[in-house]
C-alpha cells in the first residue's frame, strides 16, 4: 500500500504542477509579462512548488535530510539532467541576463547554502545547522532577486506594444486560470504530503539513510515538472521559458524554500551533503561557461551534463 500512495503523491505532484503552471503562466500573459521573466517566475516557482511542499513538510515533520538532501537533490537534477536532456533534444539558446545576472545569482545562492552549513569550521561548534538566521538571510537574498524580477517585468512590459484587450475575454479568462492555479496547488499540498511520509518509510524498510532518499527518490519525484516543462518549452522552440524555469526554480529552492523550512525548523546538516554542495557549485559554473559558447547550450554539452548526473547517482548510492 505505500507504494501505491507514493506513485499516487508524485502524481499529484506532477499534475498539480502542470494545472499550476498553466493557470498561473495564464494569469502572468494576461498582464504581458514576457517568456523569460514567465520562466524565471510564475513557471519556475510553479515547478519548484513540489520540492517547496515536500521539503517544508519534512521540516515541519523533523526530516532535515529530506528537506535538504531534496533541495540540493533537486538542484544537482536541474542544472544537469533536466538542462542535458532538454539542450540535447534541441539547443538551449541563452539571453545575455541570464549569463550576467540570474546563473550568477543562482551560484551566489549555492555559495551562501555553503557557508550557512559549515559551523563547525567557521564558529567552531559541535554541529553543522542551517539556523533560523540563516533562513531569514536567504528570504531577505530571496527579496532581492524578486525586486529585480519585477523591475525586469515593469521595464519590458513598458517597452510592450500597448495594445487593448477585451475586456469581458479577460476577466473569463482570469476567473478560470485562478480556478485552474488553485486546483494545481491543493494537489501539489496533498501529492507533496504523501510523498514525503512514505518515501521516509520506504528508506528504513530498505535500509536507506534520509540523506540518500531526499537525493534520491524525492528529487527526482518532485522534479520532474521541471523536466517535463522545460523539455515542452525546448520543442516549442522556447528557451527563455526552459533555461529561466531551470535557473529560477534553482533560486527559489534555496532561498525561498530553505529559508522558509529552517524558519520553521533549524535544520542540522549531515557531512555527506558538503559533496553535493560542491557538485552543485561545479555544475553551476559549467552551467555559466556553456552558456557562454554561442550564448546556447549544445547538444554536445547537454550530453556532458546528463552523463555527469549519470556518474553522480551511481557515486551517491554507491556512497550510502
Amino acid at each position: 500500500m505505500v507504494y501505491i500512495l507514493l506513485l499516487v503523491g508524485f502524481a499529484l505532484l506532477i499534475k498539480g504542477a502542470d494545472y499550476f503552471i498553466d493557470g498561473s503562466s495564464g494569469i502572468a500573459s494576461l498582464f504581458r509579462i514576457p517568456p523569460l521573466i514567465i520562466g524565471l517566475t510564475i513557471v519556475a516557482f510553479g515547478t519548484g512548488a513540489p520540492e517547496a511542499t515536500v521539503s517544508i513538510i519534512a521540516a515541519l515533520e523533523g526530516s532535515a535530510d529530506v528537506t535538504i538532501g531534496n533541495i540540493v537533490g533537486s538542484n544537482l537534477l536541474n542544472m544537469s539532467l533536466v538542462i542535458g536532456v532538454t539542450a540535447f533534444i534541441f539547443p538551449l539558446a541563452v539571453e545575455r541576463p541570464t549569463i550576467k545576472k540570474e546563473i550568477p545569482f543562482a551560484f551566489l545562492s549555492t555559495l551562501a547554502l555553503f557557508v550557512f552549513m559549515s559551523d563547525r569550521t567557521l564558529d567552531l561548534t559541535n554541529v553543522n545547522m542551517i539556523t533560523r538566521s540563516d533562513g531569514i538571510i536567504f528570504l531577505l537574498f530571496f527579496s532581492i532577486f524578486l525586486y529585480y524580477v519585477i523591475e525586469a517585468a515593469r521595464n519590458s512590459r513598458e517597452k510592450a506594444e500597448n495594445v487593448a484587450p477585451n475586456n469581458d475575454k479577460e476577466v473569463g479568462s482570469l476567473t478560470k486560470n485562478i480556478i485552474i492555479t488553485i486546483v494545481g496547488l491543493a494537489a501539489i499540498i496533498f501529492g507533496g504530503s504523501l510523498v514525503v511520509n512514505n518515501s521516509t518509510e520506504i528508506a528504513y524498510r530498505f535500509g536507506m539513510s534520509e540523506t540518500l532518499v531526499g537525493l534520491t527518490i524525492v528529487a527526482i519525484g518532485s522534479s520532474l515538472p521541471e523536466l517535463i516543462t522545460s523539455i515542452t518549452a525546448a520543442l516549442k522552440k522556447q528557451s527563455e521559458i526552459a533555461l529561466g524555469n531551470i535557473v529560477g526554480s534553482s533560486i527559489f529552492n534555496i532561498l525561498f524554500v530553505l529559508g522558509v523550512a529552517s524558519v520553521i525548523s533549524p535544520l542540522p546538516v549531515n557531512d555527506k551533503l558538503f559533496f553535493d554542495v560542491v557538485v552543485l557549485l561545479i555544475l553551476t559554473i559549467l552551467l555559466f561557461i556553456f552558456s557562454r559558447t554561442q550564448y546556447k547550450v549544445a547538444k554536445y554539452e547537454g550530453l556532458a551534463l546528463t552523463i555527469f548526473y549519470v556518474l553522480y547517482l551511481v557515486y551517491i548510492i554507491m556512497r550510502n
